[in-house]
């Protein structure tokens, strides 16, 4: 049930305007919009203001005071790791996701689902379609990298009459919906994101997959897992673990990743309903429940999926700062590990084993993250830090010694 440009197919993908050029862009799809100059109110990478878009959509703006997780991973009534029993065939995990978006289609609590499906001409490459049909959500699942338009389809959905939408994006997409949301004429609006932060284009992505694999066009799925270890599967069955410490990071482009995901402030998708994700999973999936209307999506699940609380373990302090030398180091490259190659197979094992686990490895992963953002913009575009870097991203990197310079924050005298 291959993605079509009839609009009557379960899978459907319209044709989109080409993009209009803007710095600093993850092709959200905003730019190939009728009225391209939305991306002035709509863009993440320009001036986002999280506590006012979380109270607007949760309700509350985080709250580290009595939450003091919130002030990494935003919003959320709830938390917990969680597995489908049966897992769906060819889904990136056990495919909570889809099987959120095809009880949505299923109950008719939605008519379309906008999410991305495969590039017939490339498995690797994301096409954004709306799917009208529960049964053609097995047609979305999987991962893909790159950059696609997936708000550009919201257009085709009012066309089309399309009033009840659930949308299943990643964290930029997500911001710029959530900004355009008031004036898209929808009855009701599902959010379920995913993380992200290091996107790169589909040509460089098959670049990376060629160094992982002597037979690259074999490999049919790669995750990044909370074990410290990337996973590849291949056509013929055989799975393949690579620890993080040995993946070919020296021999990527030093702009593999653009500056937009190097810069991103939103991890962990803080304005979807719920975010489902890996980091705190430890072999399973992370739920984060923000709202009553992400209550209502795991609710849709019900005996299907099983939860448990989510694991805790391990001291980030250490790998977090070691991780700040080598991206200062890199002098705004990738981040490459100094350490003897006798090393790297001990520290691989150890890792897992004595490293942050759980949510004490999202916790790093964030902080991390917002480490990134404050390192790269000084170096690269130090004009934008005021704009662009939230108050919640200069707490994270306090402890590390990482602070607003003047002119780097609103409002706040130089250090």
């Amino acid at each position: 049930m291959p993605a079509s440009a009839d609009p009557a197919a379960p899978v459907w993908a319209p044709p989109v305007r080409p993009p209009v050029p803007r710095n600093l862009c993850t092709d959200c799809g905003v730019s190939r919009m009728e009225d391209p100059t939305l991306c002035g109110k709509a863009c993440q990478f320009i001036k986002p203001d999280y506590p006012a878009m979380e109270t607007r959509v949760h309700g509350r703006p985080r709250d580290p005071a009595s939450r003091p997780d919130e002030l990494f991973f935003g919003p959320v009534k709830r938390m917990v790791r969680a597995s489908l029993k049966t897992p769906a065939p060819g889904a990136q995990w056990t495919g909570i996701t889809t099987r959120i978006g095809e009880r949505l289609l299923e109950t008719g609590a939605v008519d379309a689902v906008l999410t991305m499906a495969p590039d017939p001409d490339d498995k690797w490459r994301p096409m954004p379609v709306l799917v009208t049909q529960a049964s053609a959500m097995a047609e979305v699942r999987g991962m893909r990298m790159g950059y696609a338009p997936l708000l550009a389809l919201l257009e085709a959905a009012r066309a089309q009459g399309y009033r009840r939408l659930a949308v299943i994006g990643i964290p930029c997409q997500v911001y710029a919906l959530r900004s355009l949301e008031a004036d898209l004429g929808l009855d009701a609006l599902y959010v379920v994101g995913t993380p992200c932060s290091d996107n790169t284009t589909t040509e460089r992505f098959h670049e990376f997959l060629a160094l992982l694999s002597e037979h690259p066009d074999t490999i049919t799925y790669l995750e990044f897992r909370a074990d410290y270890h990337v996973e590849l599967r291949f056509t013929d069955g055989r799975v393949k673990t690579i620890p993080f410490l040995s993946l070919p990071i020296s021999q990527l482009a030093p702009d593999f990743f653009p500056l937009t995901c190097r810069t991103c402030v939103d991890y962990t998708n803080a304005l979807a309903d719920i975010t489902v994700g890996y980091m705190a999973g430890q072999g399973e999936q992370w739920l984060l429940v923000r709202n009553d209307r992400g209550e209502e999506l795991l609710d849709l699940l019900g005996d299907e999926v099983v939860l448990s609380e989510p694991g805790d373990k391990g001291r980030r302090k250490v790998a977090v700062a070691g991780f700040i030398t080598n991206v200062e180091r890199a002098a705004g490259g990738l981040p490459l590990r100094r350490m003897p190659d006798w090393v790297r197979p001990i520290v691989s094992w150890l890792q897992p084993r004595t490293g942050p686990r759980g949510l004490e490895f999202a916790r790093t992963r964030l902080e991390m993250k917002a480490a990134e953002t404050v390192i790269h913009l000084r170096r690269e575009e130090p004009r934008r830090m005021k704009s662009m870097i939230p108050d919640h991203v200069w707490k994270l990197v306090e402890p590390y010694g990482l602070r607003p310079a003047e002119g780097e924050r609103d409002d706040h005298p130089a250090d």
